[in-house]
């Protein structure tokens, strides 16, 4: 029987993958009417990288994210208790979790997705660390993956200039309260606004014969970017400022600022609000767009790599997107892997 004690959860080892085709804006801007500098100076975003391949999808992507975690750390799959997929790009409506738990041999793990978009990852370390936290499980993974490639519109300027596809993982683990790394976090959603940032369900407009179902199929991303823009720099500066709050700390005790790779101006115009130094912002943008829920985990696993990130960092992680959902989660960065 498992014990309900308080724990504390911290962050073993992270992962990503990214797709070996990119796309540069020279190469879009012979698809549609744009140019490397009309997208570069809006987006900050220079090249994108797509999954090409013959029947690849976001599971191929996850997995190899999920490996490298698993690797850094010498950890056996067989000791994961759980797996979330933050994704909204799964190759199976009902969810592409369980294949990525059968694909990496984790068979003794409880797996299923996690649908919220931009902010998924973020949602999915939350729901991470409360099953921790609650001595339900010791080891979860946690996978933000995306293959926005397969939804876009390629004729449509305003979308297709933005997103590209990949993967991240992280690997999260209870500890004793005292050295819990998963300092804090506040989450929001607002329904009202939805519609700005959508893949929507369109009917047929003719029923099936007998039954009178409107049956039909989804459509591309549509997204009102001035929208969105003015959504994410007025609710993420103060999600993150209530966060820090609840922590009685301030924005001076925060090293770095990771935020979903969404657009340049909104990094930027987020760490203004928040009187945050630039060079304490983690962006990976330029590289690779706007991978949605992977480009979090990806950021973060890069900055690990590069040695960006010390011990006892303190590190402002938002994320934002669809539903209209945003939240913020407060890390103290402790290193499990030693270089």
């Amino acid at each position: 029987m498992k014990s309900f004690m308080i724990q504390g959860s911290k962050i073993l080892a992270t992962g990503s993958a990214i797709p070996s085709t990119s796309l540069s804006n020279d190469q879009i801007s012979e698809i549609v009417q744009t140019s490397d500098e009309w997208i570069s100076t809006r987006t900050g975003i220079k090249e994108r990288r797509l999954l090409t391949g013959l029947n690849q999808s976001v599971i191929d992507l996850a997995i190899l994210a999920a490996n490298k975690a698993l690797d850094k750390i010498s950890m056996d799959p067989s000791n994961l208790d759980l797996i979330i997929l933050a994704t909204s790009s799964p190759n199976d409506l009902f969810g592409s979790a369980s294949q990525v738990q059968a694909k990496i041999g984790a068979l003794n793990a409880v797996a299923f997705d996690l649908t919220a978009a931009c902010s998924g990852f973020v949602l999915g370390l939350v729901t991470a660390s409360q099953f921790l936290r609650s001595g339900s499980y010791r080891n979860v993974l946690v996978i933000g993956a995306d293959v926005l490639s397969k939804w876009i519109d390629w004729s449509d300027r305003s979308t297709c200039i933005l997103f590209g596809d990949a993967a991240g993982a992280a690997i999260l683990q209870s500890c004793p309260i005292e050295d819990n790394a998963i300092l804090n976090f506040q989450l929001n959603t607002d329904g009202n606004y939805s519609d700005n940032l959508s893949i929507a369900y369109q009917e047929e407009i003719i029923p099936h014969p007998l039954l009178n179902l409107h049956q039909g199929s989804f459509k591309y991303i549509s997204m009102n970017g001035r929208e969105v823009y003015k959504f994410a720099v007025s609710q993420v500066p103060l999600s993150i400022l209530k966060c820090l709050n609840s922590l009685k700390m301030s924005i001076d005790d925060v090293d770095w600022l990771l935020l979903h790779q969404a657009n340049e101006r909104i990094l930027n115009a987020v760490a203004d609000k928040l009187c945050i130094s630039s060079s304490k912002i983690i962006t990976n943008l330029s590289k690779y767009g706007n991978t949605s829920a992977a480009s979090i985990p990806l950021a973060l696993d890069e900055a690990i790599e590069e040695n960006k990130i010390s011990n006892n960092d303190i590190i402002a992680v938002a994320g934002f997107g669809a539903g209209l959902t945003w939240g913020t989660i407060i890390i103290r960065w402790e290193s499990a892997i030693l270089k």
